[in-house]
């Protein structure tokens, strides 16, 4: 029989779909016998910690990225410096963290410090080319990107290899070698058809102060509207249930079985294009969707255009928000599938990593 290994899972704090996307990767670990610390900070490793509470966890240094406005590079341009930072000091606690530990693999969701020579290293990323409007720009970008994965043993892409694929030329297309393609991940499944609730869920995530302003946005516009609705604030910290007009009920969190069931009870999905976001809906066969992406962020812009070329959604800019319009475009449009994920390529990468040296 194989020996068990200590396998670190690292996650980054950027939004929750890091953690989310991680799920069934952890599962997939402590399915095969693994031994599984978790590191993370903040929102991320909060809800890890809540959905295992009987795993260890440690905490790492924050890259504290927010996003005011809608230029990617003045929002992380200045910022630059404090995640270089976090980078240095992460890598620095890794030594003592192996140690302790005894880790024998450490597979790290873009946290670009968390590799080490003497220990299998896996890096898990969508955005093998980083969208950027300057073509310039996205040649530098990638080098450095580039740079650093190359520097883990294996880099692990939650997509498909060939098409239907979801993440398009984001994960494909690139001269990287030491990738392997685990199809799309998600913590989500389909329900039976359900009893519906509310006509319209609002689904937030991803970094402050963006995500409050969207939320703002929704309830001001929701209440004018003939519909009821449901948020879901996507704030772990807090456990509230609000009445916050008639017709809409807000929810600071809610976990992922809570969160499936109340999808599946709602006609319509808005939310953020994070690619674990866009994972999950898949996953669930969600047919009436409103990607909004985060300003600025031109992976979401990117995902969220993509998708409704394909005919799975549609795609509004939060500035000009328009519910009314939206939701009326939704109740009318032919809907579109995709391929759903396969665990069986999971199963089988998971395993070569747990028992790399064997």
């Amino acid at each position: 029989m194989k020996a068990s290994k200590n396998i670190l899972v690292a996650v980054l704090n950027w939004g929750l779909g890091h953690a989310t996307r991680c799920i069934p990767i952890i599962n997939e670990l402590e399915r095969q016998g693994a031994t599984v610390i978790l590191a993370s900070d903040g929102d991320a490793l909060l809800l890890l910690q809540q959905k295992y509470p009987h795993l260890k966890t440690i905490e790492l240094p924050a890259y504290n990225i927010h996003y005011k406005g809608n230029n990617m590079f003045l929002n992380i341009g200045p910022q630059v410096p404090k995640i270089l930072k976090a980078i240095r000091l992460e890598r620095k606690k890794l030594d003592s963290i192996i140690e302790e530990y005894k880790i024998t693999t450490i597979i790290s969701d873009n946290r670009y410090g968390m590799y080490h020579d003497a220990v299998f290293s896996v890096f898990i990323t969508h955005q093998l080319n980083i969208q950027i409007p300057n073509k310039w720009l996205e040649s530098m970008v990638a080098k450095y990107n580039h740079y650093f994965i190359r520097k883990f043993d294996q880099c692990w892409v939650p997509d498909h290899e060939n098409e239907p694929s979801l993440a398009g030329d984001l994960a494909h297309n690139t001269p990287l070698k030491n990738l392997r393609y685990l199809g799309p991940l998600s913590r989500m499944s389909k329900l039976p058809k359900r009893t519906i609730k509310q006509e319209v869920i609002a689904v937030l995530s991803g970094p402050e102060p963006q995500r409050t302003y969207l939320e703002e946005k929704i309830i001001t516009q929701a209440k004018a509207l003939p519909y009821q609705f449901l948020i879901v604030g996507g704030k772990p910290k807090t456990m509230e249930n609000k009445q916050l007009a008639t017709n809409i009920r807000w929810q600071s969190f809610m976990d992922a079985d809570a969160l499936q069931i109340a999808i599946a009870e709602s006609e319509i999905v808005l939310a953020r294009s994070g690619y674990s976001t866009v994972m999950d809906l898949v996953a669930m066969g969600c047919q009436k969707v409103l990607f909004i992406p985060t300003p600025g962020q031109s992976e979401q812009e990117y995902l969220a255009a993509r998708l409704a070329q394909k005919g799975f959604s549609i795609t509004e800019h939060q500035s000009t928000l328009n519910l009314e319009k939206s939701i009326q475009s939704l109740s009318e449009k032919t809907t579109v599938a995709f391929v759903e994920p396969s665990g069986k390529q999971l199963e089988n990468i998971v395993s070569s990593a747990i028992y790399w040296d064997v």
